[in-house]
This record gives C-alpha cells, sequence and structure tokens, in this order.
C-alpha cells in the first residue's frame, strides 16, 4: 500500500503483426507500480467474445471479457454480460441501467472484501473509487483522456492510499467500452445494437 503515488501517464499505441488480429491499448509506468500495459484483444477474438487484460510492474494481472452477441465486431468489451477477474480472485459486478445521473449509473464492484464503483466524468474520463466505509471513499483514482490520435494519453492520478488492485483496475477500463455509464452513452450503445442486429437479419 502507499499512502501517495506520483501522477502518471499512459500513452496509446497499436501494433499489427501479419496473420493475427491488429493489437491496441495504453502503457507506461508507474514510479511505485511499474511498467503498465493494456492490451486488447489480449485473447483470440471469436464471435461473442472480446477481452482486454492489464498486467506488468507490481500490479496483479487483470481481464476483463464481454461475451454474446452483442461482442460482434466491437473494438472494446461493454459492461454488458461482462467477467472481470483480478490475480485469482473473481471480482462481483452490478449497476442500475436505469438511473439518470452519472453517479447513480455507477458499475459497483466487490474484491476481496473491498467496494468499488466506477464512474464517468464525461465520455473519455472515469474515476475509481474504493469504498471505506459507507459512503466515503478511502481512494479516488481519476483517469482523464487527452489528445487525438497518436498522441492520445491516459493521466492517473490518486487521492488515498492506494492498492496494488487500485492501479489494475484504474488501468484496466481504459480499455473497457464505459459508454453505458452515462445516459446519453447509453442511448447511443442502444441504438447501434439495434442496428448491428437488423445488419446481421439481412444476410
Amino acid at each position: 500500500m502507499h499512502t501517495t503515488i506520483t501522477p502518471f501517464t499512459l500513452t496509446h499505441w497499436k501494433e499489427r503483426r501479419r496473420g493475427e488480429p491488429t493489437q491496441w491499448g495504453w502503457q507506461g509506468t508507474s514510479p511505485e507500480f511499474g511498467d503498465i500495459r493494456v492490451v486488447h484483444p489480449a485473447a483470440p477474438h471469436r464471435r461473442e467474445r472480446v477481452v482486454t487484460e492489464v498486467r506488468g510492474g507490481l500490479i496483479p494481472t487483470g481481464t476483463f471479457e464481454a461475451r454474446g452477441i452483442h461482442t460482434e465486431g466491437m473494438s472494446r468489451p461493454s459492461l454488458n454480460r461482462a467477467t472481470l477477474r483480478l490475480g485469482d480472485g473473481l471480482v462481483q459486478l452490478s449497476r442500475n441501467r436505469w438511473a439518470l445521473t452519472h453517479g447513480g449509473r455507477s458499475l459497483r464492484m466487490r474484491y476481496l472484501g473491498d467496494d468499488y464503483r466506477l464512474t464517468a466524468i464525461d465520455r473519455k474520463s472515469y474515476t475509481l473509487s474504493r469504498i471505506a466505509d459507507g459512503e466515503d471513499p478511502g481512494v479516488v483514482l481519476t483517469v482523464r483522456q487527452s489528445g487525438r490520435g497518436k498522441s492520445k494519453r491516459m493521466t492517473v492520478q490518486a487521492a488515498g492510499r492506494v492498492l496494488h488492485a487500485d492501479i489494475a483496475l484504474a488501468a484496466l477500463f481504459a480499455g473497457v467500452d464505459r459508454s453505458v455509464l452515462t445516459r446519453r452513452g447509453a442511448v447511443r450503445a442502444g441504438f447501434s445494437r439495434i442496428f448491428d442486429l437488423w445488419a446481421e437479419s439481412q444476410y
């Protein structure tokens, strides 16, 4: 556990190899936790299965996997029908799809007795909070995306006593489709799924 950590940056990367799907993600170095790399797709891309992974440094390896027809052609796994694993443990997931506010739509997680909330700031940025007592956050990590194209980057800052799992979760969600954490994003995602299902029915 670290009382404070130095803010660090994850930069966007993309790699193409002949005969293999293009991989992309985020990578950078935390002075306290070492090299961190987010990879997508982290497993052979198959219909109805999409996986993003985070690993490196002193953090536990994490995987976020989405399954279902909705994953066809997705660039990142969505929060729908998802499974999150961190180290050797399974992270419990829940969210209120009908909430009106960003806070109400937060993704709630429970891992090794700790409660977390992933909350959208806007379309590109988010916070990860570990709840220490009741509703009070023990730590808040803020992840903000900036730049475009090859200059895209994610800046990670934290307030509170940070655990290795906190850093892994905060970085992992940089490679996950978080659009449904906002009402506008959920509407866009819904229309996109309807269009995809209609297009598939035409063949």
